[in-house]
């Protein structure tokens, strides 16, 4: 009966640290309301953040004292809480920045210029051909039916 005890105490014990062990790893870091991934080397991961590219994600782990090629999984909470504080401080991203830009959008609308008009009619903004291509920006294909012939 003890073995039966102690065996189903060391199954607990087990069972507890496997537990705890993949909470600790899927524990992501927050930053600016994104989830970064964990398995990704953090110049990738915070690509994940709107308005931050390659070369910001560069310089912000640079500012920070982060290596690039450390993983999300192996910064620690101070090295998290200086990128968020250097993020914050210098960097327009996520709800700010789709803001602006629809903003700006507006504005050229409002105004009534060429990139405004191309933007309400749903066109190519920045010079491109419509003839031929431009489906994304234009939509699905409206079939147009040819006029009949009148017959006397």
């Amino acid at each position: 009966m003890s073995q039966l005890i102690s065996t189903f105490a060391c199954f607990l014990a087990r069972r507890h640290y496997f537990f705890n062990y993949y909470f600790i790893q899927l524990m992501a870091i927050r930053i600016v309301g994104v989830d970064l991934p964990q398995n990704k080397r953090g110049e990738i991961a915070l690509t994940y953040i709107y308005g931050i590219g390659r070369s910001s994600s560069a310089k912000i782990l640079d500012k920070a004292g982060v290596s690039r090629d450390l993983k999300v999984s192996e910064w620690n909470d101070d090295q998290a809480a200086k990128i968020r504080e250097i993020i914050g401080a210098e960097f327009k991203v996520e709800g700010d920045l789709r803001s602006e830009i629809q903003m700006n959008i507006k504005r050229l609308m409002d105004i009534g210029c060429y990139r405004g008009v191309r933007h309400r009619n749903g066109l190519p903004v920045r010079g491109q051909s419509t003839k031929n291509n431009a489906r994304t920006r234009k939509g699905k294909k409206k079939t147009v039916a040819n006029k009949k012939k009148a017959t006397k």
